[in-house]
């Protein structure tokens, strides 16, 4: 079955960085798209970002040009790098596969997440 493993998230101070690693497993990783949501105290899923098979990407306005990801199908794995990061980013962070947003967003992640908190 399908599993995905959030790792990376930890306590940074607002200005700082942080790489996020998903590691999948149960299906083709390299053929399908794959995605970054979070979800802060209290919210619903947000949509981060999403790279494609061939590796196009989109970003939500609120992490473009401070977040970038990518994914190396050889070792089965989504990365997140953020970098600024803001105390309005703090959330788990989960990786998703699909294309359909809508559908991603209103479906239970299949991973634990990986807790990210910006504080100082």
């Amino acid at each position: 079955q399908v599993q995905l493993v959030e790792s990376g998230g930890a306590l940074v101070q607002p200005g700082g960085s942080l790489r996020l690693s998903c590691t999948a497993s149960g299906f083709t990783f390299s053929r399908d798209w794959m995605n970054w949501v979070r979800q802060a105290p209290g919210k619903g899923l947000e949509w981060v970002s999403t790279i494609s098979n061939f590796g196009g990407t989109n970003y939500a306005n609120s992490v473009k040009g401070r977040f970038t990801i990518s994914r190396d199908n050889a070792k089965n794995t989504l990365y997140l790098q953020m970098n600024n990061l803001l105390p309005e980013d703090t959330a788990v962070y989960y990786c998703a596969k699909g294309s359909n947003r809508q559908v991603i967003l209103t479906t239970t992640p299949v991973g634990q997440g990986t807790q990210v908190t910006v504080s100082s």
